[in-house]
């Protein structure tokens, strides 16, 4: 019989142990309690957290068009291939046969296979072969996604303007990117569940919000004139086995941009193919010394100001002229000439003495109501706005030179802009390519107008001008330009390039160039060529005139351009328009 201690001891542990026990399950019931009650919004909110997630959707980017509504950057979807490295049950196989099938190095993937991550792009933009090879063999944590990706189908055509879209979608050169807002549209998002081990169930989307399309935007350049553009360029190059070269082809009314290239270029399907400077559009990036083709700012000026008529005479100094301390020279030694024949034989001296009578006031007025040394507006990206010296640094030389296009660099587009209020009878246009920006429902967003920066010289300024400008053509120094049913009017130029080591000219480097527009009383498009450094011939006239005509000839019947109407006046129709 169990003494009355032992029987106080066992009934002590027994308390003891019913107090734990009742604890317990009190602590127990209490944290149940806060489990399921207190905190129960939380931990199901937790849990929903683990099991969804957002996906989110790529938008589909805008397509861009031609006036004529032809594709000239569109989306297409291709292959990439993606890892779950949780899910790859032996990383260092399935990298060596990933590997194989993609010409990818292998401790590469499998470095990439043994990632904590969930989701890791093995190679992306692959084609359909590797694709079915892959599906095949059945590989676990290897999986294939469908992305979009910006396709040219015109290839290296109009390549400068367009630029070109990166691996993610986002523009990142020319009207790509300085319309990547517009084009690139919003992202969407799913919110799907998952399962235990993280794959999507595909059999409920518990929300959604569809990505925004980008819009579409429409340009006012004609790939039929672009074509011939860039084909004549070519030839051009290829002929005078020159460094590079550019055209533009515009209206001259509106300022449209119908055709624009530059060599060297580039296929934007195959950006990584080429150096950046290759993608660089140079028509507004990069300005040169325009040579006689800026006469033109000299004679308008003279025109404007009544200060000469197209019949008056003055003195060539016989070919040579003391110019600040300089002698000027022309090629061939004339006595007196009409200030008609000054810009149709292009004299340097002629053109000189024009803008010493102009004077340096009135002459540098000129050349800013023009554009040169400011920005022309254009909706592309990296525009210069060249070099032009403010007066007051000009030197007693500086008037001389930039009479005959020295002492000054322009960008093509600034020229041809200047050029164009020649033509259109005294309007500074500002130049455009978009035309317009369409949503997703074919709605237009945006459309570009027509827009005068300024009025630069008078209607009947500008018909005296283009009168003489014809006779460039016709009588001048540019012959190879003219047609054989419409007149032109133009002017060449030939500049030696500056040394910029020594300073100076360079005397075997030469950009040769030609403006031309067409019909000359009432045109309907401006067209200049640039040749930069040709090596079998440097004269404007003969390299650069003949790529303008070659483009006019097959102009005329792509556009149906009625042929000029003999004594038909610009003046009469530009008023009566």
């Amino acid at each position: 019989m169990e003494s009355p201690r032992a029987i106080q001891r066992k009934n002590g542990r027994f308390t003891f142990s019913m107090v734990c026990v009742v604890v317990g399950f009190c602590v127990l019931a209490f944290r149940l309690v806060e489990l399921q009650v207190v905190d129960s919004p939380d931990l199901a909110r937790e849990a929903k957290d683990q099991h969804r997630k957002i996906h989110l959707i790529e938008p589909g980017r805008g397509t861009i068009y031609d006036r004529r509504e032809t594709v000239l950057a569109i989306n297409s979807d291709v292959p990439s291939i993606f890892g779950d490295p949780p899910q790859c049950l032996n990383p260092r196989e399935t990298a060596g046969t990933v590997a194989a099938v993609l010409g990818l190095d292998a401790d590469h993937v499998e470095q990439k296979l043994r990632s904590p991550k969930s989701f890791v792009w093995i190679k992306r933009r692959i084609d359909d072969h590797a694709v079915e090879a892959l599906r095949h063999m059945s590989l676990d944590g290897i999986g294939v996604i469908r992305e979009r990706q910006r396709v040219y189908p015109n290839g290296a055509l109009l390549s400068h303007v367009l630029g070109f879209a990166g691996i993610d979608g986002y523009g990142l050169e020319g009207l790509e990117w300085k319309y990547d807002r517009s084009l690139r549209g919003k992202r969407g998002q799913l919110l799907m569940d998952h399962d235990a081990v993280g794959q999507p169930i595909f059999s409920e989307v518990l929300a959604e919000q569809l990505p925004a399309v980008g819009h579409d935007i429409v340009l006012t350049i004609d790939m039929g004139l672009q074509y011939m553009a860039e084909s004549a360029l070519d030839e051009a190059i290829e002929s005078t086995q020159a460094k590079g070269g550019n055209v533009i082809v515009m209206d001259p009314f509106t300022g449209a941009i119908l055709a624009m290239t530059g060599r060297p270029t580039f296929n934007p399907n195959a950006v990584r193919q080429y150096q950046p400077e290759q993608w660089r559009n140079r028509v507004v990036t990069d300005p040169y010394e325009p040579g006689s083709t800026f006469k033109i700012v000299a004679a308008a000026a003279a025109l404007n100001e009544e200060i000469f008529r197209s019949d008056d005479r003055l003195f060539a100094e016989d070919g040579h002229y003391d110019v600040g301390g300089t002698v000027v020279h022309d090629i061939h030694s004339r006595g007196w000439m009409t200030f008609s024949e000054v810009i149709e034989h292009s004299s340097n001296i002629g053109a000189i003495k024009i803008a010493q009578r102009v004077g340096e006031e009135t002459f540098s007025d000129y050349l800013h109501a023009f554009g040169f040394g400011e920005k022309t507006g254009v909706d592309l990206s990296g525009e210069s706005s060249g070099i032009l010296r403010p007066r007051d640094r000009w030197s007693g030389r500086s008037l001389a030179s930039l009479a005959i296009g020295h002492e000054v660099a322009v960008t093509p587009l600034q020229l041809i802009t200047a050029a164009a209020a020649v033509a259109n009878g005294g309007s500074l246009m500002r130049p455009y390519v978009v035309a317009e920006v369409r949503d997703g429902d074919g709605y237009t967003v945006m459309r570009t107008e027509p827009h005068v920066r300024k009025k630069v010289i008078s209607i009947q300024a500008a018909a005296e001008l283009t009168e003489i400008l014809s006779r460039v053509v016709s009588q001048g120094t540019a012959g190879m330009a003219a047609l054989p049913s419409h007149a032109v009017a133009g002017k060449t130029g030939t500049a030696q390039k500056a040394d910029r080591k020594h300073g100076g000219y360079l005397k075997d480097q030469y950009i040769s160039s030609f403006f031309g527009f067409f019909p000359a009383r009432f045109p309907q498009l401006i067209i200049l060529v640039v040749i930069d450094e040709p090596k079998t011939e440097f004269w404007g006239g003969k390299v650069a005139a003949p790529v303008f005509r070659k483009i006019a000839e097959q102009a005329v019947p792509y556009l149906n351009i009625l042929p000029d109407v003999p004594g038909r006046d610009i003046a009469a129709l530009l008023v009566a328009s």
